[in-house]
């Protein structure tokens, strides 16, 4: 390889939709990925898949670099709102359309591929590629470049240092630095040995491995040091169990989880956010007082507005049973109380840490009954007055390997699935959501990722809420938004403070006890110059009246 070879990197990689939940962000493998060619000298340009969507002139760039290597694949069905996977027929695509450079492709794509939930993932060939990064992407990539077979172990001892040299391509990304840097800690399932759960792709990486602290503090240092400000603790699949002892069901190290913390921060200074995703509601519900000590430990060393996603996936206890899951109903409703009782607490307004519900369905073992006891679970966490920041419905996405790949209940009781969706997202998401981000709510660092007459934006940060704004804001725009309406899955906000004084009709008729008819006569009696004279024109106080701005 000469000192001038091209590569490009190119990101076709999303792992969490989260029902428009995930900001732009960048895994951990991608930048692995790119410390391997920074350490090998490679010239380096990042591409995300959307933005080849978005610029076919960007195809000349591929064909004119020296090794393309692509990271793809999404083990999570769901929607998006910005950073949607490479499909399969994309990636085909690419592979064949490219003729000089040397290509290669990794990631979960080759885990196999399916265009959603409700779908069992097909291994499909990849036969235009030159290489196929086995395992390890990072790892099969610097033994092919060295050589040898394109394939790759999880071993932290030989890979961190990649993620250290990767954190150089962080200001290539598109939304930079508006752009979540997720962490890994940890690989693998402490279940594996008992066989994990039907549709998980977990156990494949065998027994956990976890990361040593000192190695995730010099990547947050390499990161930050590159203008990362946004962090997510995600890769792993209970961060309550980093550093636990060996065994099926780890009790957390509170200490360990300190630790960790302390080093994210120390490596990270000036960072704006840090949340965490997965944890097993089954660690805390059979590890009450250890693993209330981790949460809080999570909490004093966080930002606000962190969600605990719990992997759930039912409330039936056949269905349980029959796929081998992590907690019982009441271990679940448990974990979420305790959850509620150490994260509950509001930190300028917003929750510092709430439990988010993931449900897999088409599982084996369900029956029509099944979806009633799963909407009869959410209805008690409702009646116990318990927040709960967002509840994930999917049909389950098995992938060759796992024992729902053959063993599921795809397509049978479609009719149920749908009815249960909409029930919760009716009579469970709407009052929540309420309880979650009352009317005068004020959401801090909102990042504009589409404009128009009505603005959509969000904060960074684990499952941030969506914003809708009824003004046109510029992309990339920043601001603190307060809520002053409430959709499903989603709020109506304005820019905080409220420049009551200026904003257009259209924006004034969502403000709260206004509507339509009594927009039009506050727009004639504007200005207002004082509370006073604001509550004569809308008949008394609101919930918004101290986020006024009447200059």
């Amino acid at each position: 390889m000469s000192s001038n070879s091209r590569a490009v990197l190119v990101d076709g990689y999303v792992d969490e939709p989260a029902c428009l939940g995930v900001p732009p962000y960048i895994a951990p493998e991608v930048r692995q990925l790119a410390g391997v060619l920074i350490e090998r000298g490679y010239e380096l340009r990042y591409l995300t898949i959307d933005q080849l969507r978005a610029d076919s002139g960007l195809l000349a760039v591929l064909d004119g670099a020296d090794l393309v290597v692509v990271h793809a694949g999404s083990t999570v069905p769901g929607k998006y709102l910005a950073g949607r996977p490479a499909t399969l027929s994309e990636l085909r695509q690419l592979g064949r359309q490219l003729r000089r450079p040397t290509t290669a492709i990794g990631g979960p794509i080759l885990f196999g591929y399916a265009s959603g939930g409700g779908e069992r993932a097909l291994a499909e060939g990849l036969d235009g590629y030159d290489l196929l990064l086995a395992g390890h992407p990072a790892a099969a990539l610097e033994a092919a470049l060295g050589g040898d077979e394109p394939r790759g172990s999880y071993d932290y001892a030989a890979t961190d240092r990649f993620a250290v040299a990767g954190a150089a391509v962080l200001p290539q990304h598109p939304s930079f630095p508006h752009v979540i840097a997720e962490l890994e800690t940890a690989r693998g399932c402490a279940r594996q040995a008992i066989g994990g759960c039907s549709f998980c792709t977990e156990p494949f990486y065998g027994p956990p491995r976890y990361r040593s602290t000192s190695a995730v503090g010099e990547e947050v240092a390499a990161l930050s040091a590159r203008g990362a400000r946004h962090f997510r603790l995600g890769r792993q699949p209970d961060l309550l169990a980093y550093g636990a002892a060996p065994g099926a069901d780890p009790a957390p190290d509170p200490d360990r989880i300190r630790a960790l913390f302390a080093a994210v921060r120390a490596g990270a200074p000036e960072l704006l956010t840090l949340h965490i995703d997965n944890v097993n509601p089954g660690t805390i519900a059979r590890h009450e007082e250890p693993a209330r000590a981790a949460l809080q430990a999570i909490v004093d060393a966080h930002t606000p507005g962190d969600v605990a996603a719990f992997g759930m996936e039912t409330a039936d206890p056949a269905v349980i049973a029959a796929n081998n899951l992590k907690a019982s109903p009441d271990e679940v409703f448990r974990a979420i109380e305790i959850v509620n009782e150490v994260g509950g607490i509001r930190r300028d307004g917003i929750p510092e840490l709430l439990p988010g519900l993931n449900f897999v369905l088409g599982l084996a073992g369900e029956t029509p009954a099944t979806y009633d006891r799963n909407l009869v679970f959410l209805e008690r966490v409702l009646a116990a007055g318990l927040l709960v920041r967002r509840i994930n419905i999917r049909q389950v996405m098995p992938f060759p390997g796992t024992p729902a790949h053959d063993e599921n209940t795809l397509g049978r009781y479609d009719r149920e699935f749908r009815t249960f969706k909409e029930a919760v997202r009716n009579g469970i998401d709407l009052p929540m959501l309420r309880r979650v981000f009352p009317i005068g709510t004020v959401v801090r660092h909102a990042v504009v990722e589409q404009s128009g007459p009505l603005s959509l934006a969000r904060p960074l940060g684990s499952y941030p809420i969506l914003l809708g704004l009824p003004l046109p804001l510029p992309v990339g725009s920043v601001l603190d938004a307060v809520v002053i309406d409430h959709g499903h899955r989603s709020v109506t906000a304005l820019p905080a403070p409220i420049p009551i004084n200026t904003l257009p009709f259209t924006a004034l008729r969502w403000l709260p006890g206004v509507g339509k008819k009594r927009a039009a006569t506050i727009g004639v009696g504007r200005p207002f110059r004082s509370l006073a004279a604001w509550h004569r024109a809308v008949g008394g106080e609101t919930p918004i009246d101290s986020l006024l701005d009447l200059s």
